[in-house]
């Protein structure tokens, strides 16, 4: 009969144990970055490593953010019936989940809408090729009104589209700011003009180069979508100017030196060593960037028409009935939460690129 070491078996549970820990920690990396740190003292608390100093950290990161949540709902709910607007009293969370569900509704309505259009036009064409009457067949674009969740997506498309023109724009111009002090010393006084305008005062001047450049609608683009894309990328593209010429000005004086005595030329002095040095300082900017763009994009869509969050809450405000102002509060958690889900977005690809280079 075999008999089981104690200090073997113990020796194994140990193991297990320090690789579960070493899984965990690697997890944690990512739980940051997706805004789930809370999840890692959980974990290490189930498998046993310290449970007391777990709770803290616990009570810290999950128990006090909810605590104050809760706090926040609870003065909402009690305060805003006794605010009495144009539109009745503010609505508090009750009434806002209510309209939020609402919003829900009707946007699987309309698409349930659409859909039975698009049956019937491809019913009708069918019918027609059936008949040899292919001349005939018309493909009829859908002209109802958009759900809520067509506005949301119209928002995040818009944003992306100017942000990538700005990220285009910006990038190179910080490096070559970044590598030339004449260059930065011609660049930087444009920069403290442009960088404080608001959108507000951008918006007029795109809106008359966009009318006057781009006089049909029946381009890729519509004009309201150009108009409120070209005024983010005009709001949104300094932080990432600023500090990727920042990234590129701090890099270590020993790595130019060797890309002189390699006698790198200048694609392969950027691509080798300038970018990977300044991608940390480029994706702060990037970020930075991308949420000025967010909330520039609500005002721009709201005066620019452009149908997404920004002409819903626009609307909503112009149409005056009583549940319109828990709708605009809808929009304005669903801008909060989005805006949220975007930095965390870019913060990922900033820990992906940073992790590949720390490994």
């Amino acid at each position: 009969m075999t008999t089981i070491d104690p200090d073997f078996d113990a020796q194994a549970r140990e193991a297990r144990r320090a690789r579960l820990f070493t899984r965990i920690n690697a997890a944690d990396k990512w739980f940051n970055v997706l805004g789930l740190a809370w999840l890692t003292p959980i974990l290490k608390a189930a498998a046993g490593d310290n449970p007391k100093a777990q709770m803290k950290e616990i009570w810290t990161l999950l128990l006090v953010p909810l605590l104050a949540i809760a706090v926040f709902l609870l003065l909402w709910g009690n305060l805003a019936p006794k605010v009495q607007t144009s539109l009745g009293a503010v609505p508090g969370p009750a009434q806002v989940w209510a309209e939020a569900v609402n919003l829900h509704e009707d946007a699987q309505a309309k698409a349930a809408k659409k859909e039975k259009f698009e049956t019937m036009v491809a019913k009708r064409n069918e019918k027609l090729i059936a008949a040899g009457k292919a001349d005939q067949v018309k493909t009829v674009a859908y002209t109802g009104a958009p759900s809520y969740y067509q506005q949301i997506w119209t928002s995040i498309t818009t944003v992306f589209f100017g942000f990538l023109i700005a990220s285009i724009v910006a990038i190179p111009i910080g490096i070559a700011a970044g590598l030339s002090p004449t260059a930065n010393a011609g660049i930087n006084p444009l920069v403290q003009i442009f960088k404080p305008v608001s959108p507000l005062a951008w918006l007029p001047i795109v809106t008359m180069i966009v009318s006057a450049v781009y006089s049909t609608n029946d381009g890729l683009f519509s004009k309201s979508f150009l108009i409120s894309a070209i005024t983010v990328t005009l709001c949104s593209l300094w932080p990432t100017l600023i500090n990727t010429a920042l990234g590129v000005a701090s890099i270590d004086k020993d790595l130019v030196s060797v890309s002189k005595v390699l006698k790198m030329n200048t694609y392969t002095k950027i691509t080798k060593l300038v970018l990977p040095s300044a991608l940390p300082l480029i994706f702060t900017g990037l970020r930075l960037s991308l949420g000025v763009g967010w909330m520039v994009l609500i005002a721009a869509e709201m005066l620019a028409q452009n149908p997404g969050l920004g002409k819903f809450v626009w609307d909503e405000f112009q149409n005056g009935s009583s549940q319109s102002l828990a709708k605009i509060m809808v929009a304005v958690f669903t801008i909060g939460i989005i805006g949220f889900l975007l930095d965390r977005v870019m913060y990922a690809l900033q820990s992906l690129f940073t992790f590949s280079n720390n490994r």
